[in-house]
């Protein structure tokens, strides 16, 4: 693209990107924004608020980096050029955001109220009280009216220029109880934000750390270790028995088995040879491989899954809340009302200033929006406390809200709908063979080997009752195929059909067992002694306990459709979704399928819910509506990402919070309507002439008893 084209206006169109201190919501995103659309010289501008980034297109000729920095200060941020460091150094808090003496603003402000509160039941001195609540309002409320004169100055009344205005009229007529607890709550609906958005930061950081820092490659005959960032495509890796892979690769020498759940959620390592595929961030079983680098930095498919990470989270802005919206015509029409209020009477009618002067003033008490400003965070933060009950941790109000709107629902399989854990599903002997004798060389062979589905396979033999099964001696592991060994003086093996097939042990009488139990999605394991095949045992990843009916009870909250998104192969992935129960069956996704069939059945069917709880699903559940992980089971990548953890790893969490979530709605857009109806009727009775101060406190305080009263239902939710 010429820089014409780019831009027709700029002589020396240039492009910085700054990292932006104290840019943690989408707020301070909107007031950058319009600051740096009034600077001359600036194309465009675009912010990331989770990586606290903001890019600028501007004309070098015009302005410069200095300038632009300058103008974020204006807006009480502070910004410098990124120069893609990790660590910066930070700079000195605003007033109210660091620590008092080593304690949390919000902390010192939630025990000032607590003590204020204990204080005003008692026959305390008065003042002593109001102390310990003015001390609440400033603590909580320093940051708010920040951002409130911050806005004021661009001229914009927000939610924070309401949450001011509130705060001062409960101050100025005695309610310093009210005034303290508006603050207090609309603080910590703030932090619940502020640490949503440090999850996400998290779950960027612990993608970057699956990828080694240095690795062995050889050159010219020798092996060298070298940094990360020194590979090329076209070396080659040596990968150790144990090592992780660092990057996408073909293998060109070795046999191993490859844990590849990291990036594609199967539930198995897989057998990787010659000519075959692996990538970046899984893990190399017990044979060493030599990988043909095929992409490096950003074309790995570990550095897609962290940058679609990064796009998912940074694109999905905050909706303006009503109340933020309504902020912007309900506080300056009530002060105009009350200036005419106070004006015209006197001027058209002769009425006495006094009389007129205190009708303004009561108007300008009811205006205060105490109940209206509580409606929103005190049903949030009672839905988040039920939800913490239940072991459903909802990182924030946002969540709940979007919980609500919820049409479908996407599953990982492998450690989401199923327990992730192999486990023996039959033992299938041949004609004339006992069931026992299968089971017990099968065990003797598998002891001396860690793979998974050798572990499932004496497990099984130990619950069955027969002990620490006995070992098999000259015990050879061929990597990604099978076992062989002597039991007893007998040459006997277990392996997959591919392994029986290759040394010829693989008969018709076991053709058909084998098929059925591939056509099943279920993982074979053929064994044999002293020359011929004893039959064959069958391993399957089970589905959790609740599964099916978490799905009914999610259909039952109203979603209308249920799909399944897995990584592992199709058979698997269609076992598991006809025994669950789902409508839509997709298996042998790789991160990016899934993120778009995701986006799919968004255009498709409506806003989505994605559970998973693997670094393979981060992507997908960054896009959805709404992202649920796995909280005991699921990859701290998964756990960070996600909205929604289940903490309990029980699935019927996910229905809970989808009930939660309407319920938290509806109580939200009751308390909005209570707020306004009382707003509405004592503001007639103001104008009129009719209300009095008194009458205006009451309808204040009574307001916000109400709404406080009918959040606090949302505890009892189930």
């Amino acid at each position: 693209m010429s820089r014409a084209a780019q831009c027709a206006v700029c002589e020396d169109h240039a492009e910085s990107t700054f990292r932006v201190e104290g840019m943690c919501c989408q707020h301070e995103a909107e007031l950058l924004t319009r600051r740096l659309g009034t600077l001359r010289g600036v194309e465009r501008t675009s912010t990331d608020v989770v990586r606290q980034q903001l890019r600028v297109a501007y004309d070098r000729a015009v302005t410069s980096t200095g300038a632009i920095a300058e103008a974020v200060a204006e807006t009480g941020l502070r910004a410098w050029p990124d120069e893609g460091a990790h660590e910066v150094k930070a700079a000195p808090a605003a007033f109210g955001e660091g620590h008092w003496f080593g304690v949390p603003p919000l902390a010192v402000a939630s025990a000032a109220l607590a003590l204020g509160l204990g204080l005003s039941w008692t026959d305390a001195p008065r003042p002593a009280m109001i102390a310990l609540l003015a001390l609440a309002v400033v603590a909580g409320g320093a940051t708010t009216l920040r951002r409130a004169v911050t806005s004021a100055r661009q001229g914009r009344l927000d939610m924070f220029v309401l949450m001011t205005v509130a705060v001062v009229g409960a101050a100025a007529i005695g309610e310093w109880i009210e005034a303290a607890t508006v603050v207090v709550l609309f603080s910590l609906a703030q932090a619940l934000e502020r640490r949503s958005l440090d999850r996400a930061r998290d779950a960027i950081h612990t993608l970057i750390a699956e990828a080694p820092s240095d690795v062995a490659i050889r050159r010219g005959g020798h092996m060298d270790r070298v940094p990360l960032e020194g590979v090329r495509v076209g070396d080659v890796l040596v990968v150790a028995p144990g090592e992780r892979i660092a990057l996408d690769g073909d293998v060109i020498e070795g046999t191993s088995d490859v844990n590849q759940a990291a990036i594609t959620g199967e539930s198995v390592p897989v057998s990787r040879g010659p000519g075959e595929r692996v990538f970046g961030g899984t893990v190399n079983g017990g044979g060493a491989l030599d990988v043909r680098v095929t992409a490096v930095g950003d074309d790995t498919t570990l550095a897609r899954i962290i940058h679609m990470v990064e796009r998912a989270q940074a694109s999905r802005a905050p909706s303006q809340a009503w109340v933020d919206r309504f902020a912007a015509r309900y506080t300056p029409a009530v002060i105009a009302l009350a200036a005419l209020v106070a004006i015209v009477p006197p001027l058209a009618w002769g009425e006495p200033v006094g009389a007129a002067l205190y009708r303004a003033l009561v108007l300008l008490v009811i205006a205060c929006p105490c109940a209206l400003v509580l409606s929103t965070p005190v049903s949030i933060v009672s839905a988040l406390a039920a939800a913490a009950r239940r072991g459903v941790l909802v990182k924030g109000g946002l969540h709940l809200e979007r919980l609500a709107s919820i049409t479908a629902v996407a599953f990982d399989k492998t450690g989401t709908l199923t327990h992730g854990v192999l486990t023996v599903t039959d033992v299938v002997p041949l004609a004339g063979v006992d069931r026992a004798a299968v089971l017990e060389t099968a065990g003797r062979i598998a002891a001396r080997s860690t793979h998974p589905v050798d572990r499932a396979i004496v497990a099984h033999v130990r619950a069955g009752g027969d002990g620490r099964p006995g070992e098999a001696s000259n015990v050879l592991a061929f990597p990604g195929l099978g076992l062989t060994a002597v039991v007893d003086g007998d040459p006997a093996a277990v392996g997959s059909p591919r392994f029986f097939a290759s040394r010829g042990w693989f008969t018709d009488a076991l053709a058909a067992p084998t098929a059925e139990a591939r056509a099943r999605g279920l993982q074979v394991v053929l064994v044999a002694r002293g020359g011929r095949a004893l039959g064959l045992i069958t391993l399957g990843d089970e589905l959790r306990t609740h599964a099916q009916a978490a799905i009914a009870e999610l259909r039952a909250a109203g979603v209308r459709q249920v799909a399944l998104l897995s990584g592992d192969h199709a058979e698997a992935a269609a076992e598991a979704g006809r025994a669950s129960g789902v409508d839509v069956i997709k298996g042998g996704l790789l991160p990016d399928e899934k993120l778009t069939l995701v986006r799919e059945l968004t255009a498709s069917v409506g806003p989505v819910a994605m559970i998973g709880d693997g670094i393979n699903d981060a992507p997908a559940l960054a896009a959805a509506h709404v992202g649920i992980a796995m909280g005991a089971a699921g990859a701290a990548a998964a756990i960070e990402t996600a909205d929604v953890a289940l903490m309990s790893d029980d699935l019927r969490g996910a229905a809970y919070a989808v009930r939660l979530g309407k319920a938290t709605l509806s109580t939200v857009r009751a308390n909005v309507g209570v707020a306004l109806a009382i707003k509405l009727v004592t503001v007639i009775l103001a104008v009129a002439g009719v209300a009095t101060l008194w009458m205006a406190v009451l309808a204040d305080v009574g307001g916000s008893l109400i709404v406080v009263a009918n959040a606090l239902r949302l505890l009892r939710t189930r």
